[in-house]
């Protein structure tokens, strides 16, 4: 078999577990435990904090223009935590995607997951990569041209940062260097749910395949379509046990994502239609803006392509030639019939589910908002 066609889940996570060791979170290299600690106190902890301090009697319009950053911070921390929390679930749940792999067998199910959810996953990933560079460069550019020997946002710091031309820019340097930590931070936390969704919708689509094909290959005898029956029935409770880890991954991290993506969406439009000061700072609102939509879009997209993708189970079901199977064979295929008949939906806090519907509802309240905050600039 040509490697290269094999259906390999794992390799659509290198580049999220790079992230996790550039981190010092994962891998085994010199000092990782040094480089973990430095970045999670001095990055993941302090930075959020240095920034909360800065807005401390600060006028009301700087305060504004730096608070969606700020909230972004906190919920980049936020959601870094919550991932970091589940690592171990996560593994898990790779390892079931692995023996899910090793199922599809034919050349159709490793052309399709190949040319599809595979190839659509190194989009995603190579996307958030490209929208986090542009927003760690604007964001820079924006500082550096900025009215007047400014730092990049408000921030305290234990001593004046203007005092020397030295200190202003090693200041100045933290505060870049911070936030571009929590950007690939951000990349850890934001790639990992579109990209999940993605892979299980495609084994989906591989089950569905092989549950429509039972009963309809003449050259096998009863007892081998019963076997492949069986075999569907366990890789159904593979895909459920990777739910169920789905659900317990992002329960609190997506929660965050939505709440995130609706407060600095707001924000946002507010510092785009009355505090941009010069071209540099629209474009780094308006990149800040667009990456707020794509860090949301994808995880809610995929997320109604895998609740639809199971939803098609039973009709493939249904589809195979269960009318000249055995009794035997009929009753295993019922009682996986009632198995995929259970709702398959993954909530963000219990409330809100991953899906268009969310994302639309987030539009709408970005729309309504722009429309207020229009009213008052005429």
């Amino acid at each position: 078999m040509d490697s290269r066609k094999e259906v390999r889940s794992e390799s659509l996570y290198k580049t999220y577990w790079l992230y996790w060791r550039l981190l010092g979170v994962e891998g085994d290299y010199p000092f990782r435990r040094l480089v973990d600690f430095i970045i999670t106190f001095f990055i993941t902890i302090l930075y959020p904090v240095h920034l909360i301090l800065g807005m401390y009697k600060k006028p009301t319009i700087q305060v504004i223009k730096s608070l969606h950053f700020i909230s972004e911070c906190l919920f980049c921390s936020y959601k870094f935590f919550c991932f970091r929390w589940k690592l171990h679930e996560i593994k898990a749940l790779e390892r079931l995607l692995q023996d899910l792999d090793n199922r599809a067998v034919s050349e159709e199910e490793r052309n399709y997951f190949n040319q599809n959810p595979s190839r659509v996953a190194r989009m995603i990933s190579k996307g958030y990569l490209v929208a986090a560079i542009s927003a760690i460069i604007t964001a820079t550019i924006s500082g550096l041209f900025s009215s007047s020997r400014n730092l990049m946002y408000l921030g305290w710091f234990p001593y004046d940062f203007q005092a020397t031309a030295l200190i202003y820019w090693l200041s100045f340097a933290y505060q870049a260097i911070g936030s571009s930590l929590l950007v690939l931070e951000n990349l850890a936390n934001n790639s990992y749910p579109p990209i999940t969704f993605c892979v299980v919708t495609g084994h989906v689509r591989l089950l569905i395949m092989r549950l429509r094909r039972i009963g309809h290959d003449v050259k096998k005898s009863d007892s081998e379509h019963t076997k492949e029956l069986i075999e569907g029935i366990q890789d159904h409770r593979k895909l459920m046990q990777i739910v169920r880890l789905l659900r317990s991954i992002l329960r609190l991290t997506q929660l965050g994502q939505f709440l995130s993506s609706g407060i600095n969406i707001s924000i946002t439009l507010i510092n785009i239609l009355f505090f941009a000061e010069n071209n540099f700072a629209m474009i780094y609102y308006a990149v800040f803006f667009a990456v707020m939509f794509i860090d949301l879009f994808p995880s809610c997209y995929y997320g109604t392509l895998m609740t639809m993708e199971f939803d098609k189970l039973p009709y493939a079901i249904f589809s195979s030639n269960w009318l000249k199977m055995d009794r035997r064979h009929n009753r295993s295929l019922i009682i996986l019939m009632q198995l995929t008949l259970v709702p398959v939906n993954i909530k963000a806090g219990g409330i809100f589910s991953i899906d268009m519907g969310a994302f639309f509802a987030t539009v709408r309240m970005a729309y309504s908002f722009y429309t207020l905050a229009l009213s008052f600039r005429l």
